[in-house]
Formats: C-alpha cells, sequence, structure tokens
C-alpha cells in the first residue's frame, strides 16, 4: 500500500520515518523529493576489462568528487555517475521506499537510477543514484536539485536492512 501526503506527514510525527534534514514542503500527494546532494563517484577511464564478480566493489572503478554549493556537474551524453541524497533516509522495519526519476527530468533524458531504487525496510543511509544521460546533449546538474522522488509503501511483516553504505 503507497503511502499519501497525510500518511507520510503522519509517520514522520511518529518517526517511523525520518528525513534528516526535513523540508515539509517537498511531500507530495504520494511521495517526498530529495534532494542531490556534494558527493558523486565519476567512472575512471580505463581500456582495460574489469571482471565483474561478487566482491567487485564500484571504489575500484570510480573516483570520488566533491563539488561545492553553486557548483555545477556536467554530464556528457551516455556519461554515468554515482551521487548521494542531501537527506538521510531512516525508515521503520515495516515501510520501504522507491526511488523514482521526476518526470520532468526524464522527459530531459536524464535518468536517476538504472535499477536499484529499492529502498529496503529498517534502512538508515543516504541514497545513492545511478545518475545517467540518455539525452544526445550535455546536462548539467547541481547539489540542491530535487533529482528524484520517494515513494514509501507499508511492508506485510518486519525486516531490517543490514546492509553497509559508502560513498
Amino acid at each position: 500500500m503507497i503511502l499519501t501526503h497525510d500518511v507520510i506527514l503522519d509517520e514522520i510525527e511518529k518517526k517511523n520515518i525520518i528525513i534528516d534534514p526535513l523540508d515539509k514542503t517537498l511531500v507530495g500527494p504520494a511521495s517526498i523529493d530529495l534532494r542531490l546532494g556534494n558527493l558523486f563517484r565519476t567512472f575512471k577511464k580505463q581500456s582495460s576489462v574489469f571482471l565483474i564478480t561478487e566482491d567487485s566493489q564500484y571504489e575500484m572503478v570510480t573516483d570520488l568528487l566533491e563539488i561545492k554549493d553553486g557548483e555545477q556537474v556536467i554530464l556528457k551524453p551516455g556519461d554515468t555517475i554515482l551521487g548521494v541524497t542531501q537527506e538521510k533516509i531512516t525508515i521503520s522495519p515495516s515501510i520501504a521506499a522507491w526511488i523514482q526519476g521526476r518526470s520532468r527530468f526524464v522527459r530531459l533524458g536524464l535518468g536517476v537510477h538504472i535499477v536499484s531504487g529499492f529502498v529496503q525496510p529498517g534502512v538508515s543511509n543516504f541514497q545513492m543514484l545511478e545518475i545517467t544521460n540518455l539525452s544526445p546533449s550535455s546536462l548539467s546538474i547541481y547539489p540542491g536539485l530535487r533529482i528524484c522522488q520517494l515513494v514509501f509503501e507499508r511492508c506485510e511483516g518486519e525486516a531490517t536492512y543490514g546492509g553497509k553504505f559508502t560513498l
């Protein structure tokens, strides 16, 4: 069951959903917009083949990039970078969420997550975004951009995410 505006605000009040920092004006009819943070990982340009295994880590093929407020990241056609949200998301073990791109940006060719849009119940971390320029033009993004939205849903039962997150 997807949570709507008033239910999201009620769950925030009950601390079943914690968004830090919280801007209540970003809560929509059935989601909350999340803003782009200042940390990114850019993919290294390499000619050798990188073998994907269960032990592969994205840190092996990316470089950390921090940009200041007011600066921009330029994505050329076909570029993919990793970014994080400004907001840290903490949800109870009975709530899960989905990261969705904002349609206004998708229509410009900006993909916000390639395939890993599910946010596990009981999570407490910043959300990593797999940002891709699918357009034939270069695109510019910047910290603070309302880049995606989070859609919450109730779980049948409870579970807690046990993985780790780092950028």
